[in-house]
């Protein structure tokens, strides 16, 4: 999985961090049961604070994305039913995005049809390439 983040972007690496990270789950780039490279690790990688992936990982794990072993790490979850909880966040965040979409110019079906094609893809079967550890460009990194 190749990580992107933007060091002078209005939103915080942290958060940046923890969005590729989901977003790699539902790709299906992250199965379960896989393994995140150990704190020191990407934040060394990454060019972080060992803080800030912590940070990450502390949310990931609240979330139920990613469960914590001290002898096995950082691994992935299997696919848990959604909460009333999430259920809330996600009315939330698609109340601001609906919001944006409308004081842009977006039209219902067009909106619908973008929300559409991005859960498809979502859904669509898993990314093949796996080389842990590699560094890319600036601000990327490869696992």
């Amino acid at each position: 999985m190749i990580l992107r983040l933007e060091n002078g972007a209005d939103t915080p690496i942290y958060v940046q961090l923890r969005n590729q990270i989901v977003m790699g789950i539902g790709r299906g780039e992250l199965k379960a049961g896989e393994s995140l490279p150990t704190v020191r690790q990407l934040a060394q990688d990454i060019g972080v604070n060992t803080m800030t992936v912590n940070k990450t990982y502390q949310i990931l794990k609240l979330e139920g994305y990613i469960e914590i072993d001290r002898r096995k790490g950082a691994t992935v979850c299997a696919i848990k039913a959604a909460t009333a909880e999430f259920r809330e966040k996600l009315e939330g965040e698609l109340e601001l995005l609906s919001a944006q979409a409308c004081l842009k110019g977006y039209e219902k079906e067009e909106f619908l049809k973008l929300c559409s094609e991005m859960f498809d893809r979502m859904k669509a079967a898993g990314f093949t390439s796996k080389e842990q550890g590699q560094t890319g460009n600036f601000g990327e990194v490869i696992f």
